[in-house]
């Protein structure tokens, strides 16, 4: 391949730009499911682990902290406040008594996915409000969004 052939390298105000837009709607879309039920609302790291521990039940907390990019204290940390609120439990691993595995509780499963329908139906309703021609560049973009999170992911973790 000649230096002609070669893909334009990609500016770094559009990389700022497409990383400021996502980390906001995903700020966004946080803050508008705060305002929800009248459950005490759980923060963005809370949500993210029960979602972890709901899709691995099971998982180490060394293995969320990983996951989570999270230093191992501030997972215990959020296994703590979760297991206190009743939405984790704390299971011994009978292979090795030492080991604590994480499993969700039926509260926390029924949170979950009610925060999940919510979520959805916001951004259903928020892209509903786009242009046809907005809404087909969204869903140009998925595909390129994913390898993009799925590099960034293995570039930490390996593939």
């Amino acid at each position: 391949m000649t230096a002609m052939e070669l893909p334009e390298p990609f500016p770094d105000s559009l990389a700022d730009s497409l990383a400021d837009v996502l980390a906001g709607v995903q700020r966004m879309i946080r803050r508008r499911l705060r305002a929800g039920p009248a459950a005490p609302p759980l923060r963005g790291a809370q949500v993210d682990l029960l979602r972890l521990v709901a899709a691995r039940p099971g998982i180490r907390v060394s293995a969320a902290a990983r996951e989570l990019y999270l230093a191992g204290n501030s997972v215990s940390t959020l296994v703590n406040q979760l297991s206190r609120r009743g939405y984790l439990r704390r299971d011994t691993d009978p292979a090795d008594g030492r080991v604590v595995r994480l499993a969700p509780t039926r509260a926390a499963v029924s949170r979950l996915a009610g925060w999940e329908a919510r979520r959805s139906a916001l951004v259903r309703e928020q892209v509903a409000r786009l242009t046809e021609e907005e809404r087909a560049a969204l869903a140009a973009a998925v595909p390129a969004l994913r390898s993009l999170a799925r590099n960034l992911h293995e570039e930490v973790e390996g593939p």
